[in-house]
């Protein structure tokens, strides 16, 4: 495939402020420290017990252990990272595959020396606790913290049982490697090219119908013929999640990711209920239209995300990429676009795509005591310079977190997605400020599109793994049936104007987060829909808006969602909340309707 631009001049990251390589004598250095670490935290085990009638020995004692509980997660988080972000750029290499895998092994290992910490915590009675951090004042930070902790109480197991976990873990996220190393080395050929997964998704979105259409069949060919795999993995992992949510005591399969967003299953059910009454005044009624400019009665599903016409889009360099998303940035705050800025100034990104490298994108805050880094696929498509503030967005928040500490600073997944998506949603007001009235329709047909890709598929998704983890209670699925379950949830999701061929069945298979982050997709529509209340907030009162927001980011996991929109007046445990962003994009869709 002709790239619009030469990739050879992307940035990609330098990772020796962190490790020099496999063999830096430094990674064992912090390993060893690790293991120290959690040794003195060991010396502590019984200890919370025994003082649990003296308040303030009790709150030293917990003051302590959860500042070298931290300690021990910084250095063994620091060498973790290293390992993921060498791996996601090589995964056609062995080498770093086992690096990756046998620290995983050793780490669990050492975190294990401290399971006993969160299980005492677990063992005192609330007003025990609630005592101590009164009487030892300095402990009172870690309220959020200890808030997260035992939220978790009530699906506690023994102390063996949860060893047991711990061993096992990597031997079970090994079932996650081979789906990524699948996925890395899959290639199919179109005109006589051999296209990886990332570029074969990139030119069936483009402007030509015949290579949209070749490039689509081509990767469901290659998926199918790896489906087989990839549902082994899929089936598996479901499983093992199945058993340890039947110890835990779960009520649902998406509990325990409810749980660790300290969101109420309530106010997922009023997300997801909010999207699905909109599909019709939505995604239906957009894809109808988007039919009617291009000419035709139906889009084929290779035609969603493709330009209105055939002319070939408009490319973004780097640098445009860059002074975009920095400009966007800066009219929202200049500490924002200052923060951004560092990220282009060091070698903190990698953008370039290249074999062996694993689709997607994110930024991996790595630890408080260190620096994120962004990892993306750029191609220089529109939807690249999204992505890119959608990354950044991240980065920027893991940055203002990192005054809190890194237990501290770890943010629910609910609201980890709101700077992301905020990003995103200024830059799009800048390009669509920017645009001229004729290219107005096409720029509100991807703004659009973004929306629907962001909550209408992502509801749609979670939907899917509500139904497969049900399903899959009553035995292992095959790549035939999750296919179907596939098929018959998308297909209502984008209505009867999108035809989904045969070989559509087999794209749940590149979904990463199926198998990385069970049900971790609706944060993505939580997140949007969320921006879309906040940045209604800002355009009633920007110069009021910025520091709460700035507060909002600046807090980390140290507030639950509902406490960190209360400034705002915002309550999104009510369907209303939701309701009335799907009527934003309802709207976005009316004007797109006055343009066709």
């Amino acid at each position: 495939m002709n790239a619009p631009f030469k990739t050879d001049a992307l940035p990609t990251w330098r990772l020796d402020d962190l490790y020099a390589g496999r063999e830096d004598p430094r990674i064992e250095a912090d390993l060893k420290e690790a293991e120290r670490l959690n040794g003195e935290l060991a010396k502590l085990e019984g200890r919370m017990i025994a003082t649990r009638s003296r308040p303030a020995e009790l709150g030293g004692i917990i003051d302590r252990g959860i500042e070298l509980y931290e300690q021990a997660t910084n250095a063994m988080w620091g060498v973790g990272a290293f390992a993921s972000l060498s791996a996601s750029t090589a995964r056609d290499d062995p080498a770093w595959s086992k690096f990756e895998a046998d620290l995983r092994q050793r780490s669990s290992q050492i975190a294990a020396m401290s399971l006993f910490f969160t299980l005492e915590i677990n063992q005192l009675e609330d007003d025990e606790l609630e005592l101590a951090l009164k009487a030892h004042k300095p402990a009172q930070r870690w309220r959020p913290w200890l808030r997260r902790v035992r939220a978790g109480r009530p699906h506690e197991l023994s102390a063996d049982l949860e060893r047991l976990l711990i061993d096992k873990a990597p031997a079970t996220a090994n079932w996650g490697r081979l789906s990524d190393e699948t996925l890395a080395k899959l290639s199919a050929r179109v005109g006589g090219q051999a296209l990886t997964l990332s570029e074969l998704l990139t030119l069936s979105a483009g402007p030509d119908a015949k290579k949209r259409k070749a490039a689509a069949q081509a990767l469901a060919k290659a998926l199918g013929e790896r489906a087989g795999t990839l549902a082994l993995s899929l089936n598996t992992l479901a499983f093992e999640k199945q058993v340890e949510d039947r110890w835990r005591k779960y009520p649902t399969a998406a509990s325990g990711r409810h749980l660790a967003n300290e969101v109420d299953a309530e106010a997922v059910d009023a997300l997801e209920a909010a999207v699905v009454d909109s599909y019709a005044s939505v995604s239906h009624r957009y894809y109808r239209l988007k039919a009617k400019v291009m000419g035709r009665t139906h889009l084929d599903h290779w035609d969603r995300n493709c330009p209105l016409d055939s002319a070939a889009p408009r490319t973004f360099s780097w640098d445009e990429a860059k002074s975009i998303v920095l400009e966007s940035y800066r009219a929202l705050s200049p500490g924002f676009a200052d923060t951004a800025q560092t990220f282009f100034s060091q070698p903190w990104i990698d953008a370039k795509p290249r074999p062996g490298k694993q689709m997607g994108a994110y930024s991996h805050s790595v630890t408080a005591t260190r620096h994120p880094y962004v990892f993306m696929n750029y191609m220089g498509e529109r939807r690249d310079v999204l992505t890119l503030a959608h990354e950044l967005g991240h980065a920027v928040h893991q940055t203002m977190c990192k005054p809190l500490g890194t237990l501290l600073a770890d943010t629910p997944l609910t609201l980890a997605e709101t700077a992301s998506i905020f990003g995103e949603g200024l830059v799009f007001e800048k390009l669509l400020a920017e645009t001229s009235k004729a290219d107005r329709r096409g720029l509100l047909a991807g703004k659009i599109e973004d929306g629907i890709n962001t909550v209408v598929r992502q509801i749609a998704f979670h939907r899917f793994e509500t139904r497969f983890h049900n399903a899959r209670l009553e035995g292992e699925l095959s790549a035939d049936q999750i296919g179907s379950l596939w098929m018959e949830i998308m297909a209502e999701s984008l209505g009867p104007a999108v035809r989904l061929d045969k070989g559509y069945r087999h794209y749940w298979a590149y979904i990463s987060h199926f198998i990385h982050a069970p049900f971790y997709v609706y944060a993505y529509a939580f997140g949007d829909l969320l921006v879309r209340a906040l940045m209604e907030k800002r355009r009633e009162d920007p110069a009021k808006f910025t520091p709460l927001y700035e507060t909002l980011l600046a807090a980390g996991g140290t507030k639950t969602y509902v406490e960190a929109l209360a400034p705002f007046g915002l309550d999104p445990r009510q369907k209303a909340f939701w309701a009335a962003g799907m009527k934003q994009m309802e709207r976005l869709v009316d004007e797109f309707e006055a343009l066709v």
